[in-house]
């Protein structure tokens, strides 16, 4: 009772507040949604939701023409007079009936070719015409899961915050945006500002519908949706597409539609399917209704993303312009079964918006202030697009949930279900939560660290931490600790840790730390702990070469403006030297020569134990970082015109041998450059001098890093593929560069029969110079995109390079999963 009456006086206030509504069916009764209905000759009005309700607000009484859009169906305008509010109109949509002209069916030259011709020709013609606007935005979103899992990787889903029934189905995403929106076109700018914001059964209300994300163009050559996908009228479209006039229909104002289909020619490659509608004569866009596969945006985990787009005539600047758009989509992967949409509305364009220098800003999106706290009675007066009585539910039911979750005793109750031990915990790791106070305990478990070296063995950790959240915009401490040790060596190495972070937006945050570890002569790290075990336990290869150092450091980080980040670090150690206590491997005795020796280089005698101290200061600048400004926190994104910049002093000091004293800077420049239909290209340039040259300690040196491995699991922008480890070193002067382009589909997609096989093209080449050494080079020729079905994580490269007269070749196999 208490249910039916909080909906009725839900729907009786919405009506209150609107001044036209209804429901749209088609000739069968049956609900359609994703329709777009506006005042005749305007570009503002309103959209269908998923069950063909709608509300059109109407400032004035009297005579007005209401029409009603979607592809496939006849558009209707209505003529109506009104008398009161709120004023009811429901309507009929008969399906459009598509006829291809027989002059269409005899010319020689395919008429959907010759249309597409026009349509890239008049593209800037088209699309100067709304060169800078400003528009309202709406969005709204939804997810849905069928079938959740009750575990996954060993942890409890839980009800996903009250979402799921008993048949762990329901809604687990709801969220609302209206936002006011600012776009030039050259140069190319966009900007956000969001007036409302709203997340079933949540407080902050914070959703991460953003009208740039959604601002998907067909008029660019590349289409960001889900993947850089090429446009069906691009530059080059028909190096990708073929088209078909599937036939000719006229709009209310007496426009030649043509519906043309695209046919991908090849199946797999980043394209589009479905129909794009073209108007004739003006050659611009009326419609879109498009869809692309998993394999086709390389996410394997999605089924198919559908995208459907409505545009509308606009007198005051002679243009067709976008007024609504809906995104669904299909996931299944890993056990979860989820699909949902997005859908947006825009409205109250003006095409003549006056900017000034101060419009633009890095600062791409922002939040008006208390967008999040708008009330029920606000978003009734706001919201463009009607709620499904499905979404209705959701809401009322969340918002109310959530009070409760808040409670101690719910929380106190939840946590007492997380927080029961299972029998894998002393091996996977268990955390202890306390919700209401917002901390936690936890144990990281024996496989968190447990590896195999020959100077340690096999070596396991125990250790754990205690967090505390202080508020909710990113003022946390935790502290913790782990006691390491050998089975070989029988040393057992204790560390700790304490961090504290002040806030989410400009992150400062200190971490001081101390105990005895074992540390690696590359101090970049080049190989992995599982690599190495595995390599040394299968293959008796042990490539991973340590030393043992007592320490104490304090380091700081902070991004003291947009795109400029510092970094300090003091620390004073006492390293000394470790040698192999154990030559155990499951490979027989003499294979591969048997174990090597600690000691990273046959050249280099074994260092003395010393104490030194180390200081680092280094800075990153981010050219021209964009960025968003949430209520609680600052999110950066970059900027693909620039590439970043790092730069670093270290500084060694304080040891008993003035000889292991030293200074060097280092830099290192990174980009990745989006090549629209030709791939990405990504580029990392690193060098480095030593202000004085002196015999300093190995681990000091600067090194490249190398690669020993079949089957790396390194970044190859930052590794080279065939040199070995600890080679090239340096205690003067040297630089790399590593180079490498994946060319996507654009040139093994068109290659007949090989473009079947959906595979990429990835070429490279590296570089090494240093002081004293002959150059060091590497090119590279790979097939990405390597799997079954739509599961393709794997990477073949084959490498060959020079050194010194030198040639070695090579392959090496990757994942590209991340």
């Amino acid at each position: 009772m208490k249910y039916s009456i909080f909906l009725l006086i839900f729907f009786t206030s919405l009506s209150s507040f609107s001044q036209v509504k209804g429901k749209i069916t088609d000739t069968n009764n049956n609900p359609l949604s994703f329709v777009s209905i506006y005042l005749d000759e305007s570009v503002t009005g309103t959209t269908s939701n998923d069950n063909g309700a709608y509300v059109l607000g109407i400032e004035k009484k009297g005579k007005h023409t209401v029409v009603f859009q979607i592809l496939g169906y006849i558009t209707l305008k209505k003529e109506i007079n009104i008398t009161s509010f709120p004023f009811e109109l429901n309507v009929q949509l008969e399906e459009e009936n598509v006829r291809l002209a027989e002059i269409s069916i005899s010319t020689k030259d395919n008429p959907a070719n010759r249309i597409i011709r026009n349509t890239i020709a008049n593209k800037d013609k088209n699309t100067n015409k709304y060169a800078n606007y400003t528009a309202k935005f709406y969005s709204r979103g939804l997810y849905k899961i069928k079938d959740a899992p009750e575990r996954f990787l060993g942890r409890n889903m839980g009800d996903f915050g009250g979402a799921l029934d008993s048949t762990r189905s329901g809604i687990i995403y709801l969220s609302e945006t209206v936002s006011e929106i600012h776009f030039q076109k050259k140069p190319k700018k966009f900007k956000e500002k969001i007036i409302a914001s709203k997340v079933s059964g949540t407080d902050n209300g914070i959703s991460f519908n953003r009208a740039e994300d959604a601002n998907i163009n067909f008029y660019d050559d590349s289409v960001t949706f889900g993947s850089d996908l090429i446009s069906p009228v691009s530059t080059n479209a028909f190096s990708y597409y073929k088209y078909q006039l599937e036939g000719t229909f006229y709009d209310t104002n007496g426009k030649l539609i043509n519906k043309i289909k695209l046919i991908p020619k090849r199946k797999n490659d980043r394209v589009f399917n479905g129909y794009l509608y073209i108007v004739e004569d003006d050659w611009a866009i009326y419609g879109a209704d498009v869809s692309v596969t998993g394999a086709q945006v390389n996410i394997p985990i999605v089924d198919v993303l559908y995208l459907k787009q409505n545009y509308n005539y606009s007198e005051e600047n002679d243009a067709w312009v976008l007024i609504s758009q809906s995104i669904d989509f299909k996931v299944d992967g890993f056990g979860f079964k989820l699909d949902g949409r997005f859908s947006s509305a825009y409205s109250a364009y003006n095409f003549t918006p006056k900017y000034d220098e101060n419009t633009f800003t890095n600062e791409v999106l922002s939040f008006e202030k208390q967008a999040t706290e708008k009330d029920t009675t606000y978003w009734n007066t706001l919201r463009p697009v009607p709620l499904t009585l499905e979404e209705t539910t959701d809401y009322q039911f969340k918002d109310s949930l959530k009070v409760v979750r808040k409670s101690k005793k719910y929380l106190d109750s939840v946590n007492k279900i997380q927080n029961k031990m299972n029998l894998v915990a002393p091996i996977m790791g268990y955390t202890y939560r306390n919700s209401f106070e917002k901390w936690s305990v936890s144990y990281n478990g024996l496989i968190n660290d447990f590896n195999f070296n020959t100077v340690q063995g096999f070596n396991v950790s125990l250790g754990g931490s205690y967090f505390k959240e202080q508020n909710n915009t990113g003022k946390w401490w935790n502290v913790g600790g782990k006691v390491n040790y050998g089975f070989s060596d029988k040393r057992i190495r204790p560390t700790f840790f304490l961090t504290k972070n002040w806030n989410d937006i400009s992150r400062p945050r200190m971490t001081i730390s101390g105990g005895v570890t074992t540390a690696q002569f590359n101090g970049r790290n080049p190989i992995m702990k599982l690599n190495n075990t595995v390599s040394s336990l299968i293959r008796r290869l042990n490539y991973l070469r340590i030393y043992e150092k007592e320490f104490a450091e304090i380091n700081y980080s902070e991004e003291i403006v947009n795109g400029i980040y510092l970094a300090t670090s003091l620390e004073y150690a006492n390293r000394k030297p470790l040698f192999n206590t154990t030559d155990y491997s499951f490979a027989k005795q003499g294979e591969n020569g048997g174990y090597r020796p600690n000691n990273p280089s046959d050249v280099i005698d074994v260092f003395e134990e010393h104490e030194i101290a180390t200081f680092n200061l280094g800075a990153t600048f981010v050219f021209g970082q964009k960025y968003l400004s949430y209520p609680d926190r600052k999110e950066n994104i970059g900027n693909e015109k620039y590439p970043s910049l790092n730069i670093n002093y270290r500084k060694h000091f304080g040891a008993s041998n003035s000889e292991l004293n030293s200074d060097v800077f280092t830099a290192n420049l990174t980009q990745d450059i989006n090549a629209v239909n030709y791939g990405e290209l990504s580029y990392n340039v690193r060098g480095g001098v030593f202000l004085k040259k002196k015999d300093i300690a190995f681990m000091d040196f600067l090194q490249a890093n190398g690669n020993q491995l079949l089957f790396p699991l390194d970044r190859e922008l930052s590794s080279f593929g065939l040199l070995e480890y600890y080679k090239f070193y340096t205690n003067d002067r040297y630089a790399e560069a590593h180079i490498q382009h994946d060319f996507k589909g654009a040139i093994l997609g068109k290659i007949p029969l090989l473009n079947k096989l959906n595979l990429h093209l990835v070429g490279g080449a590296k570089a090494l110079i240093m002081a004293d050494k002959k150059p060091y080079t590497e090119y590279s020729v790979g097939l990405d995109n390597i799997g079954f079905g739509k599961w393709r994580f794997l990477r073949v490269d084959y490498v060959k390079s020079f050194h010194g007269g030198i040639k070695n070749d090579g392959l090496l196999l990757r994942l590209s999963m991340f």
